[in-house]
């Protein structure tokens, strides 16, 4: 195949294009941003906007298919944020079907499903997404299921926040805490279960969306971990790895809350209102529809993706030592919380 990736320059994206690499297929890359992986003299590079047609057409000359990896993530500005992840996946599908391009990969988040009251949290529950971020992602989906309807293969996934290799942003807090010996806060008692997703397992399950039958992959899936514990269980195996004997502090839920919203507001804290509630709350999804019907048996728990994903920022670290931005490629700015660090 030919592939089209948006955000190929991504955390997700770079994680794709090696692995669509590996299996000998060709791969094209259209991110705003530049490609500067080792990989760069192997894969077609558009640099480019998916909000802009002619744009996306480029990218798409000669492929087979798309996968729509982009989008702007919850520390984007809201305008920015419904223009790139509403009209930009609506340019994608557009341009795609001008092409003649039959099956686009749409990748979502189960930040469609807000902040639920039961889990776990299945296909056909009710999308009421939380914030900006949540709210366009539940109507980008609704933008594919347009072009579903119009007889475009169209399958969507829904995973839960994914790590491993080059994933930073908030993860990279964790590993900094970790690797300079010092403990780690968590809102709440830290027994609520929480469930993540290694990118390898994410990579397999879109790579079954391009290759399987039609009849079986147009569909909507939510992708996660299979085996997965309490928030604070995975995230002290961390610690453990780390090997300064530390631990995972639980503190009380609603005063830290009202903190970190405090915080978000004088823009002190990266961390932003679906982190920091969902985190002392249940999160787990089922994933047996795409057991049964795509076969998606993940490789990963979500100890061994945590502890993957660590080792390869202990590895990388001195390449990022001086980086922030607001993407999942590079730490994000700590704020204050850099200083609440020396109390651990």
């Amino acid at each position: 195949m030919k592939v089209m990736i948006t955000g190929g320059a991504g955390f997700l994206g770079i994680n794709l294009v090696r692995y669509l690499l590996e299996r000998g297929h060709e791969v094209i890359s259209l991110d705003i941003a530049p490609f500067d992986y080792p990989e760069r003299d192997r894969i077609g590079i558009v640099i480019g906007d998916i909000r802009k047609a002619d744009d996306v057409a480029l990218a798409l000359q000669g492929c087979d298919s798309v996968v729509h990896c982009a989008a702007a993530l919850p520390l984007y500005k809201p305008e920015d944020i419904f223009s790139t992840d509403i009209d930009g996946t609506r340019t994608v599908l557009e341009q795609a079907q001008k092409a003649g391009i039959k099956r686009v990969v749409h990748v979502s988040s189960t930040a469609v499903y807000g902040v639920p009251d039961h889990h776990p949290l299945f296909e056909d529950d009710r999308r009421i997404g939380v914030g900006p971020y949540g709210e366009a992602k539940v109507k980008a989906e609704d933008v594919c299921f347009e072009f579903r309807d119009k007889g475009m293969c169209v399958p969507v996934l829904r995973p839960k926040s994914f790590i491993g290799p080059e994933r930073l942003g908030v993860f990279a807090m964790l590993y900094d805490w970790a690797s300079e010996g010092r403990g780690f806060p968590i809102l709440g008692n830290g027994r609520n279960l929480y469930q993540y997703l290694d990118v390898e397992d994410l990579c397999e399950a879109i790579y079954m969306c391009l290759t399987r039958d039609e009849a079986i992959v147009n569909d909507t899936y939510n992708i996660g971990a299979k085996e997965f514990g309490t928030f604070r269980g995975d995230f002290q195996a961390v610690l453990d790895r780390a090997g300064f004997g530390k631990k995972i502090k639980p503190f009380p839920a609603g005063p830290a809350i009202m903190l970190l919203r405090l915080l978000e507001a004088l823009k002190l804290s990266p961390l932003y209102k679906w982190v920091y509630e969902t985190a002392c709350q249940e999160s787990f999804v089922s994933i047996e529809k795409a057991e049964k019907k795509l076969g998606f048996v993940p490789k990963y728990s979500n100890k061994q993706a945590l502890i993957r994903n660590y080792e390869w920022y202990l590895a990388n670290k001195a390449s990022f030592a001086n980086a922030t931005g607001i993407s999942h490629r590079v730490p994000w700015s700590q704020g204050i919380l850099k200083l609440i660090k020396l109390l651990f």
